[in-house]
């Protein structure tokens, strides 16, 4: 049986154009979602296909950067698939089509996972480069503090930091107590010192 798997990394975009390819390259049953690809494990509807498919089976995909973002999961999934005697096709490689139940189709795959994780990887330096650009400008802050002067568990925490002379709680105990983190506990210590 041909299965397909259509994804796309965010809510607002559209499966339409995988889901009419996979269709007309004759997958019986589509699974799709809409989530990031880098972590194979946070792919509900893949693993759930990973777990319907049998020997003789196919998963088709239309592109590559939809099956995996990364060399490393992309490999291990393909010899999952080839434990399991099922194999994989990939649409539209440079206007080609790639099979990996042939040689050349396991070579290829194994070269335009790579880049594909290498992509990948250059967007989010380029995104790193761009922050550092904007923090050197002012314009970046970062994330917003969860837990300002204002928040009546940390302020409770350090009361109780204060206070371990006469209540005797280790920074562990407090933690407990007020659901704040040690780390957060020291952090806020270390800035009103500062």
């Amino acid at each position: 049986m041909k299965y397909g798997y259509a994804r796309v990394s965010s809510t607002g975009q559209d499966l339409t154009a995988q889901i009419n390819a996979l269709k007309e390259a004759g997958c019986e049953k589509i699974f799709k979602e809409k989530v990031s690809g880098r972590d194979k494990n946070k792919r509900p509807q893949f693993q759930k296909l990973l777990e319907t498919v049998k020997e003789s089976d196919t998963i088709v995909v239309s592109k590559l950067d939809r099956f995996a973002r990364s060399t490393k999961d992309a490999l291990a999934t393909i010899d999952q698939l080839k434990e399991k005697s099922v194999g994989l096709i990939v649409l539209n490689v440079s206007g080609e089509k790639l099979d990996t139940t042939t040689s050349t189709g396991k070579l290829m795959v194994t070269v335009l996972s790579a880049v594909a994780e290498f992509e990948a990887d250059m967007i989010r330096e380029r995104q790193l480069e761009g922050i550092e650009l904007a923090k050197q400008r002012g314009v970046y802050k970062g994330r917003p503090h969860t837990y300002t002067d204002k928040h009546k568990g940390l302020q409770h925490a350090l009361e109780l930091y204060r206070d371990r002379d006469n209540n005797s709680l280790t920074v562990n105990a407090i933690a407990e107590i007020t659901k704040i983190s040690r780390a957060t506990i020291y952090r806020a210590l270390r800035e009103l010192e500062g």
